[in-house]
């Protein structure tokens, strides 16, 4: 009895990169990023090795289009978060959730993780780039003397950038640890938004 090979399945060009940039972003957040390979990416969309250098050119061209369309989502949410706040729309735990969202769900903390240890976090800069103007927004409504609204908001965005960054990383393994609820960290970070924001108001 033979065994059928699996059947390739037929896309354009652009529908076959799009594929594999998801089924990529997939393999990152669900094994990180040792799993993104051209042999992974082939296996998960039903390719071949050889249509993916056709697309990519090698297996860095691959992960240089993954980390692109993840950075270019996540600054169209975050530019999104920074228009609500400054329409009175949203609120600071609109933007925790963000933003833990963006590093755990969304694999931007894997993503980051991984282009520190390459040498490449430069490539992340669109992301800060759109935190300043998130800083700027906050500060535009603050009614203390500018350089303390700025110490201020600055020290709750570092709170907030390297807490959900550790929780997307170690996180889970933590609050099992420590027996808390795995939204915890997010609570604290959003009492202390609410606090500086408070502040900044008074």
């Amino acid at each position: 009895m033979s065994i059928e090979a699996p059947k390739r399945i037929r896309r354009t060009s652009e529908a076959a990169r799009e594929a594999a940039v998801e089924a990529a972003r997939a393999l990152l957040i669900e094994s990180g990023p040792a799993a993104v390979t051209l042999k992974g990416v082939a296996g998960r969309i039903g390719t071949g090795h050889a249509n993916l250098l056709h697309h990519f050119g090698s297996a860095a061209g691959l992960q240089a289009a993954l980390m692109d369309r993840m950075i270019r989502d996540t600054v169209d949410r975050a530019q999104q978060a920074v228009d609500r706040l400054r329409s009175g729309e949203g609120s600071p735990r609109d933007i925790v959730d963000l933003v833990f969202d963006a590093h755990g769900r969304d694999g931007i903390g894997r993503l980051a993780a991984w282009l520190a240890s390459t040498g490449e976090a430069a490539r992340l800069r669109p992301l800060f780039d759109v935190l300043g103007d998130l800083i700027r927004a906050i500060e535009a409504g603050a009614s203390m003397p500018a350089d303390q609204a700025h110490r201020r908001i600055v020290d709750i965005t570092l709170l907030l950038v390297l807490t959900s960054l550790g929780d997307s990383l170690i996180g889970p393994m933590l609050h099992d640890t420590l027996g808390d609820a795995p939204g915890r960290a997010r609570d604290i970070v959003t009492e202390h938004l609410l606090a500086s924001l408070t502040h900044l108001a008074t």
